[in-house]
């Protein structure tokens, strides 16, 4: 070492607490995935621009130009300034005049508060259930208490209330009510077509199974509505009427647990033999087997596949508009049908992907977040 060198002392050495930018952090995710060679460039610039121009036309289309109310004229709103900006901006009044038709149906105008109610006690039992600290025995009950609630609130009749027939019911509750006890009785059901599908001594069990998933997968869904709502009640005794909804129900709660016994069935089959052999080893008897060993495995692997059906199903649901059964999208087309609305179908329809996407995406983030929760607890 230099005189020159000892004298200025140490060379300062960089801290290496953080590691250095141009190997991790956003700079160089940018250049590994987007600038790693002279095409990706390319492209990524492209897509850069197509995407920054979309957004500034819709920017311009449902913001800057938009038409947000209208004054009420002699014959009903006064459209004037919307057929102004055809073509150039969007006319959300028509979403403020038909908002309430479209969240609540056909429900009475004065009563609308109550489906509200029921529409924030479902949210709030979601999110209950997402938490895993409620995953317990106490969630049932929270569950029945919470649906008992809703029951009482959308029918009435009673502390007060106006009755209100079903037939007079729509909009996002019903979209809420057919998934949510759809899914809520299908997975059970489902559980125990895999089970009895897999059964080796119960073969009469087994074949029963076997031919409800291959009829309910054989036929498609607009079937089973078209059989529940005209067929079904041709083999009812006279005078026995069974409801409309209750009918589309059964026949949602059916076909989706044809589809989730499948899922169900794939988690088990993955699973290796030994684990329910060395359960037959420590003698435990099949019950306790299946429930403490054999399902918990099997569900955690294929939640990925079941949130996919969760989300598909809950889509489905607008099937029932063939049948006269009002759900969201049903509310949101019969909201078009007044002929001063009828050519801003973009802005009804716009509102209608924005609530879907939002109760799918919260299931699949909250599917993500679940699935690697439990792959970090399984891997300790």
């Amino acid at each position: 070492m230099s005189q020159s060198a000892a004298a200025s002392g140490p060379v300062p050495v960089p801290s290496r607490d953080q590691p250095p930018a141009s190997v991790y952090g956003p700079w160089a995710w940018l250049r590994a995935n987007l600038f790693s060679s002279w095409w990706s460039t390319a492209l990524s610039l492209l897509l850069g621009y197509l995407i920054l121009r979309g957004a500034w036309g819709f920017f311009s289309w449902g913001i800057l130009h938009a038409v947000w109310t209208v004054p009420d004229g002699a014959n009903g709103p006064d459209t004037a300034a919307c057929q102004a900006v055809k073509g150039v901006g969007a006319c959300w009044a028509v979403v403020e005049e038909k908002f309430r038709f479209i969240i609540f149906g056909r429900y009475p105008y004065e009563s609308q508060w109550r489906p509200a109610l029921c529409v924030a006690i479902f949210i709030g039992l979601y999110i209950i259930s997402s938490m895993r600290r409620f995953w317990r025995l106490k969630l049932l009950y929270i569950w029945i208490a919470a649906l008992i609630v809703i029951g009482v609130l959308m029918w009435g009749g009673i502390l007060g209330m106006e009755y209100v027939p079903q037939d007079s019911w729509g909009g996002l509750p019903i979209t809420l009510i057919l998934s949510t006890f759809g899914l809520a009785f299908a997975f059970p059901l489902a559980v125990a077509v895999a089970l009895g599908r897999r059964s080796t001594k119960l073969p009469a069990v087994k074949m029963l199974c076997v031919l409800y998933v291959e009829l309910i997968r054989g036929v498609p869904l607009i079937s089973l509505l078209f059989m529940a709502s005209v067929m079904f009640p041709l083999f009812m005794p006279e005078g026995v009427n069974i409801d409309k909804l209750l009918r589309a129900q059964i026949a949602f709660i059916l076909f989706a647990g044809a589809y989730l016994a499948e899922v169900v069935r794939g988690g088990l089959q993955s699973l290796p033999k030994g684990q329910g052999e060395a359960a037959d080893a420590l003698g435990l008897p099949y019950w306790q087997k299946t429930g403490f060993i054999i399902l918990p495995q099997a569900l955690r692997m294929v939640i990925p596949p079941l949130v996919n059906t969760f989300i598909g199903f809950f889509k489905d649901t607008s099937l029932v508009l063939i049948i006269g059964i009002m759900d969201l999208l049903t509310a949101g087309k019969t909201a078009l049908a007044e002929p001063v609305w009828q050519a801003y179908s973009a802005e009804v329809y716009i509102l209608l992907a924005v609530i879907y996407f939002c109760f799918c995406y919260s299931m699949s983030r909250y599917s993500r977040n679940l699935e690697r929760l439990l792959s970090r607890n399984r891997n300790r």
